[in-house]
C-alpha cells in the first residue's frame, strides 16, 4: 500500500498542464465515442470484445500458454484493422454530427421563417391529434439541416402546404398514399408515401411493450441515419411519439409534442445557447442539480 502511495505521488509530481491537456483531450475523445455508441448494435459488440480481451488478459498472465498467446499477437493486427469496419456506420454518424455542428454554428434564420414553421408544427400537432383519436397510424418526417432527397424519391412527390386535413386525408387507412411516410420540408409537404430505412438497434426491442411496429422502426431509423425528426400515431393504440438522434419519446399529448417540436425550431441564438451548454454542462454542473 505504501508503495502505490509513493508512486501516486510521483506520477502526480509529473504533471504539468499539458500532461493534464492531454488526458483530457484523450478522456473527451472516449467520452464522446462512447456516447455516440450508446444503445446501438456496436455498443454490444464493444462490451463482448472488451469483455474477451480482459479474459483472455487474465488467462495469459496467471497461465502460461505459449501457443495461445501467439495466435493472439498473430491475429491482434487484423483486428484492429477490422475495427474502422465493424463501426463504420456508427464512426459515420459521428463525423456527420460534426459536420452538422459546423454548419449550425453558422446558420442564420429569419424570424418571419421561425413564423411559417410555428404554424406548420401546429398544422402537424393538430392532425396528429385527430389521428390519434381515431387511432389512424401516421409517420411525419420534418427534415432539418440535413438533406432527405434520396428518401423523397422513394415517395410521390407533393409540394402542398401543410394543413391539419391534408395530412389526416394523406393517413386515411386504404388510401393510396397512407403507406409510408410524409415529409416536410420547411412549411412545404415535399413528399407522402416514403420508405425510410428500418432501426436496426435494440431500443424497440427491450421496450415492455410490443405495439411497436414498422413505423416506429421507421422513425428512429431515420433519426439515425439524419438529424430529422419523426411524429409517429400508432395504428393499434393511437399513441404519440417523437424520435429524433436515435431517441424515442413515446406516449405524448398534443401541448407536449407542439412544446418539442417548436423547440426544435427555435431561434438560432437560443440553439446554439443550448448547444454550448449541453456540450459543457457534464463539466460544469448546475448548483441546484
Amino acid at each position: 500500500m505504501a508503495e502505490l502511495f509513493d508512486d501516486l505521488i510521483f506520477i502526480f509530481q509529473r504533471l504539468d498542464w499539458l500532461s493534464v491537456l492531454d488526458i483530457l483531450l484523450v478522456t473527451l475523445i472516449f467520452f464522446g465515442l462512447l456516447y455516440s455508441l450508446r444503445d446501438t448494435q456496436a455498443m454490444a459488440l464493444l462490451r463482448g470484445v472488451l469483455f474477451l480481451v480482459m479474459l483472455v488478459v487474465l488467462l495469459t498472465s496467471l497461465v502460461p500458454l505459449p501457443a495461445f498467446s501467439w495466435l493472439l499477437k498473430t491475429t491482434l493486427p487484423a483486428l484492429l484493422f477490422a475495427i474502422p469496419v465493424i463501426f463504420a456506420p456508427e464512426i459515420r454518424r459521428t463525423l456527420e454530427r460534426i459536420g452538422r455542428a459546423g454548419i449550425f454554428l453558422s446558420r442564420s434564420q429569419k424570424p418571419e421563417a421561425n413564423k411559417g414553421i410555428d404554424e406548420t408544427v401546429r398544422a402537424v400537432v393538430s392532425a396528429v391529434a385527430r389521428l390519434s383519436a381515431r387511432q389512424h397510424g401516421a409517420l411525419i418526417i420534418f427534415q432539418r439541416l440535413d438533406n432527405l432527397e434520396e428518401y423523397i424519391n422513394t415517395g410521390v412527390r407533393m409540394s402542398a402546404q401543410v394543413t391539419p386535413e391534408l395530412l389526416i386525408q394523406i393517413f386515411y387507412p386504404n388510401t393510396p398514399l397512407h403507406d409510408g411516410a410524409v415529409i416536410i420540408a420547411g412549411e412545404r409537404i415535399v413528399a407522402a408515401s416514403c420508405v425510410m430505412p428500418l432501426s436496426a438497434s435494440g431500443i424497440l426491442a427491450r421496450s415492455p411493450e410490443r405495439q411497436m411496429g414498422l413505423r416506429h422502426r421507421a422513425a428512429l431509423g431515420i433519426s439515425e441515419a439524419s438529424d430529422a425528426v419523426a411524429v409517429v400515431v400508432s395504428e393499434q393504440t393511437g399513441s404519440i411519439s417523437i424520435a429524433h438522434a436515435g431517441r424515442m419519446i413515446r406516449r405524448l399529448d398534443a401541448e407536449r409534442l407542439e412544446n418539442i417540436l417548436l423547440a426544435f425550431f427555435q431561434p438560432e441564438e437560443e440553439l446554439r445557447k443550448k448547444f454550448f451548454h449541453r456540450l459543457f454542462s457534464p463539466f460544469f454542473p448546475r448548483k441546484d442539480d
